[in-house]
């Protein structure tokens, strides 16, 4: 059965609401550092609406808070955002057929989690997964943009008032962990995963977060190696 565009969208607020919950807290830390680093409130506010990235974020602002160059900063914040080039060469078969006005919106509007809940959507069997993916997808990334402006907004404000006894970073590592799993179909991306979590832990002195790119690459390397050999073996048993 086909769906609507409403249905899609509400489709894609529904698969969102369950980490809404983790992405609070990562917004709060954002807000919480940017002050203490110095900056404005609406300096602050205005890198959470521009950049849109938490991990960039948090970089620069403690680049910034380090008096480094501003080359620095910015090709610090590339290098780490260096993986929505991958996420947009997989999303692109999915969104080609749409006109500018629909492709720009949906790239500001790219993050780690609206791209893993959108193509494990799409990889599925959903009905949504084949009719309006867009507005799936939109549906998503506008839930995560809605609740980040607030959650950095209220760690601008709260600032030092949050105690650290809250421990709000335990929530990054949580959140992701949430999207990975159920992307874990097979011996592939297990694997995938596996290299890139160890890639991810022996590079993290690497400078200007270069060891996040390195490990993304390793786990893409290595998931496309074992899918090759899977599909070889299966080849020569037919």
């Amino acid at each position: 059965m086909s769906l609507t565009r409403r249905q899609a969208f509400n489709n894609g607020l529904l698969a969102v609401a369950p980490i809404v919950t983790g992405v609070i807290p990562f917004g709060m830390i954002c807000g919480v550092t940017a002050i203490k680093a110095g900056l404005s409130p609406t300096e602050a506010m205005g890198m959470s609406f521009f950049i849109f990235a938490g991990a960039s974020q948090l970089a620069a602002i403690q680049l910034l808070a380090q008096g480094a160059l501003p080359v620095v900063i910015v090709f610090t914040a590339l290098v780490i955002n260096l993986r929505f080039a991958m996420y947009s060469a997989s999303l692109a078969p999915h969104f080609q057929h749409l006109p500018k006005r629909w492709r720009w919106p949906l790239a500001y509007l790219l993050t780690d989690q609206a791209y893993v809940m959108s193509i494990n959507r799409y990889l599925g069997d959903q009905a949504d997964a084949q009719t309006h993916k867009h507005w799936f997808y939109l549906g998503v990334a506008s839930t995560l943009w809605l609740v980040w402006q607030p959650a950095t907004a209220a760690g601008i404000l709260l600032g030092a008032a949050i105690p650290a006894s809250w421990s709000l970073d335990f929530a990054i590592p949580l959140t992701f962990m949430a999207l990975l799993v159920p992307g874990l179909r097979d011996s592939p991306t297990l694997l995938a995963a596996l290299v890139g979590g160890a890639l991810a832990v022996a590079a993290a002195d690497l400078p200007f977060n270069l060891g996040l790119m390195l490990a993304a690459v390793g786990g893409v390397a290595a998931g496309l190696i074992a899918e090759s050999l899977q599909q070889r073996k299966q080849g020569q048993r037919t």
